[in-house]
């Protein structure tokens, strides 16, 4: 099915300039409901189960859901997914607000193991976790001083060139971004939402779905700051090094030393702090 991508709304503001009020067309990021359901083929109906509900920016919807799953350690192989889609078959005004992934028949879910109590808003991705043990996935260790070398100048200039392939951005100032880089700083692949957490499970997801983790010679790009559970994503897809717009936690800051991840934050034109990894950033 189809994924629906209503991404930006148009409205009328009263813009204030010049020493008076003018009114004119503005455009805003669109922010809806997304409903993760779980379910087993062939009896959909008797297994299914409702497991999150994310507000997102819609659009590559599946890829949100199976980036989701797959950070959230629910899965770990594209196979263990049969189908994704929109239900439609209950009748629903808004059923492209919620995304069913169905497994595979003798794949089966225990579904008291993934009812973590989750509510994720926009701007915070463990929100509601029922507690602090929910928080942390199953993430293999990165290989030790991973041979991923990354010259400074281009590190530099990677939240610029984030920033120019926003297109979204471009027209409402209101969304997050998450990119894949090489290592020579050409851009792989992009995704927006207005929540950040959401922008990075759609580009984990499409890259999972593609069958392209682990993302072991990737560089994370982050348009804002580097949470907790945005390292702890990366970490789960093999990520070994992030950039980040803004700065990291303490949280962020501990998980990425434990798993051997590389971590730059407040990067920008000519300066970046690196918090961990520095044998990745070399001219040699």
């Amino acid at each position: 099915m189809t994924q629906r991508d209503s991404e930006t709304a148009s409205i009328e503001v009263q813009r204030f300039e010049d020493g008076s009020f003018i009114s004119k067309a503005d455009r805003i990021v669109t922010e809806e409901p997304l409903e993760i359901r779980l379910a087993t083929a062939p009896n959909i109906a008797a297994t299914r189960q409702s497991i999150t509900v994310t507000m997102r920016t819609p659009g590559n919807d599946f890829e949100l859901a199976a980036g989701f799953l797959f950070t959230e350690g629910i899965i770990n192989d594209p196979d263990s997914i049969e189908s994704i889609s929109h239900p439609a078959d209950e009748g629903l005004e808004n059923s492209y607000n919620i995304v069913e992934v169905v497994f595979p028949e003798g794949c089966y879910f225990d579904a008291s193991s993934v009812l973590r109590n989750f509510y994720t808003t926009s701007s915070c991705g463990v929100c509601g976790k029922a507690s602090l043990d929910a928080v942390r996935v199953n993430v293999s260790r990165l290989p030790s001083k991973y041979p991923l070398k990354v010259y400074p100048n281009i590190v530099s200039y990677l939240p610029d060139k984030l920033r120019d392939a926003q297109a979204l951005f471009k027209n409402t100032g209101g969304l997050h971004a998450s990119g894949i880089f090489t290592a020579s700083g050409e851009l792989v692949s992009l995704r927006e939402d207005v929540g950040r957490h959401n922008a990075l499970d759609k580009l984990i997801g499409e890259q999972f779905l593609a069958r392209r983790v682990p993302l072991t010679d990737s560089v994370l790009v982050l348009s804002g700051r580097a949470s907790f559970e945005l390292v702890q994503k990366a970490a789960v897809a093999g990520i070994p090094m992030i950039v980040a717009v803004g700065a990291p936690s303490t949280l962020a800051v501990e998980l990425a030393q434990e798993f051997d991840i590389t971590l730059v934050g407040f990067a920008k034109q000519n300066s970046f702090n690196v918090y961990c990894g520095m044998e990745r950033i070399s001219y040699r």
